[in-house]
């Protein structure tokens, strides 16, 4: 079984992507939301590991309100390829490797527009991922859980985590199954400030 879990502060966005798209799948799943209209949470982190330790799936998805599944057997698929990925640690939609572009399928905006430079047809090893969508297996997630000390905000929560488990000897794989995500993102702040902790963290195993 699948777990996905989201952190939403925009109803209408939320009933708009990630659920509709949900509503329409061919599989069960369980579905977590944190709600975090009041501004409860102070990271996408804290808010996201709530959820996580709530879940019983297999499988836990960590999706963005904005994003969209683009066929109805997209957690079917998920399910099919997944357990055929050996020394999986976590899987997503978008991703980078040391001197390429951004590896992805997604569409991102209003209207949709191809946001990669590299799509895939079978799942491809990087070695981080966009926080849009996230697969991690329950048992690894039981093991490691978003680090709230060095991602205290919104952001690289999910290339903190591709890194440390990469540490531990596990992997992280784009996987090719197209979405629609509508925020093409912005960053603050914050996202420089996890930036230097997270170089400082990861500095002696990873360029």
């Amino acid at each position: 079984m699948i777990s996905v879990i989201c952190v939403y502060n925009d109803d209408k966005t939320l009933n708009d992507y990630l659920l509709k798209s949900i509503k329409e799948q061919n599989i069960y799943c369980e579905l977590i939301l944190i709600n975090n209209t009041e501004n409860i949470y102070p990271s996408a982190a804290a808010a996201l590991n709530v959820g996580g330790k709530k879940a019983k799936g297999d499988y836990l998805i960590f999706a963005h309100q904005d994003i969209k599944l683009d066929s109805t057997n997209w957690l079917y698929s998920v399910e099919r390829i997944i357990p055929d990925i050996s020394n999986l640690g976590i899987a997503g939609v978008a991703g980078k490797r040391d001197g390429r572009g951004v590896i992805t399928n997604v569409k991102h905006g209003s209207p949709p527009t191809f946001a990669g430079k590299y799509q895939v047809k079978v799942p491809t090893e990087v070695q981080t991922l966009d926080e849009c969508l996230i697969i991690i297996p329950k048992e690894i997630y039981n093991k490691t859980q978003f680090d709230e000390n060095t991602c205290d905000d919104w952001h690289l929560y999910a290339v903190d985590y591709c890194l440390s488990v990469q540490e531990n000897g596990y992997r992280a794989f784009v996987l090719p199954f197209p979405c629609h995500h509508r925020s093409s993102g912005s960053l603050s702040a914050g996202y420089f400030s996890t930036l230097e902790k997270l170089r400082l963290k990861h500095r002696l195993k990873f360029k």
